[in-house]
């Protein structure tokens, strides 16, 4: 965990695939201890966090209240674990209290709290809501004479609340300048797969017709260059609001959770635990060598 002293600059693709990497196996370790939590949720869209906090978002740990911060809303606030693990890394609060997630008296419950987290500019957990609340920061920075940018992260469980279309569509009259909807698309939800619950493709094409400025092509989220290619395409023209379409894996990084519904929100079981950290171990390995 060396490579977290650095910060002097953004960190490099093969930088954050490191980082994203130790974070999936430190979010693997606590959810084991704890016997609760969401791992499959939290894993596949750990890149793109982990991305956004080391390479992207303005912020300033020491002043979590910063007026001029970028905001950041994690819609699908059940995968607070990986939140958590990326604001204890990047200094926001201390990484003791990690192993303490959703203990009695804790900062770190279930969904991410404003009032008790610093670094959490909203406090997220009923599915759908993360996109109004973003496109009304974006709106507050126009009437304030900010410029600081609203990144909005949510699933598929998110895009299946009405209240994310209204927000779309609400968002597509102000055009709310720095409002970024980023989808972590797994394509598994807690029930089974996204296709058989409520199918969402063409999903980019749905962004477009609801006047949205959608990324011309979809990423790997799992893939910290790739991400990186995409915030490059954030910067590229001043068409606002703008979305961006992750293809991910559900349960990334342990082969036999992998895109499996089971493993949305079950307690990563002993035997579980047992066969697939040495993955996620190797993985970190294999990435720190490439550096």
């Amino acid at each position: 965990m060396n490579i977290l002293q650095k910060r002097d600059a953004p960190y490099s693709a093969r930088e954050l695939a490191v980082l994203a990497a130790s974070f999936r196996l430190e979010m693997f370790d606590v959810l084991h201890q704890r016997g609760t939590g969401h791992w499959g949720g939290a894993s596949s869209a750990t890149e793109i966090v982990t991305a956004l906090y080391f390479n992207r978002l303005r912020i300033d740990p020491a002043r979590p209240q910063w007026a001029d911060r970028d905001r950041f809303i994690l819609s699908k606030g059940h995968a607070s674990i990986n939140l958590y693990t990326v604001l204890a890394r990047r200094g926001f609060f201390p990484t003791s209290e990690l192993p303490k997630f959703r203990t009695f008296g804790s900062i770190l419950q279930g969904h991410p709290s404003m009032k008790l987290i610093p670094g959490v500019d909203i406090s997220t957990g009923a599915l759908g809501h993360g996109l109004s609340v973003g496109a009304g920061m974006a709106l507050a920075a126009r009437l304030a004479g900010k410029t600081y940018r609203t990144y909005v992260l949510s699933g598929e469980g998110c895009l299946d609340e009405g209240q994310t279309w209204e927000a779309m569509l609400f968002a597509a009259k102000y055009r709310p300048k720095g409002l970024v909807y980023l989808i972590d698309y797994n394509k598994v939800q807690l029930d089974g797969n996204s296709q058989d619950i409520l199918p969402l493709d063409p999903l980019p094409d749905k962004f477009k017709a609801f006047g949205w400025n959608i990324a011309p092509e979809r990423y790997n989220g799992n893939d910290a260059e790739a991400v990186l290619k995409s915030f490059d395409w954030i910067d590229s023209d001043d068409v606002w609001p703008k979305a961006i379409v992750y293809d991910t894996v559900k349960a990334y990084g342990v082969s036999f959770m992998e895109g499996k519904s089971a493993w949305h929100g079950a307690p990563i079981d002993d035997e579980s635990y047992a066969k697939g950290r040495p993955e996620l171990a190797a993985d970190l390995a294999r990435k720190e060598a490439a550096l």
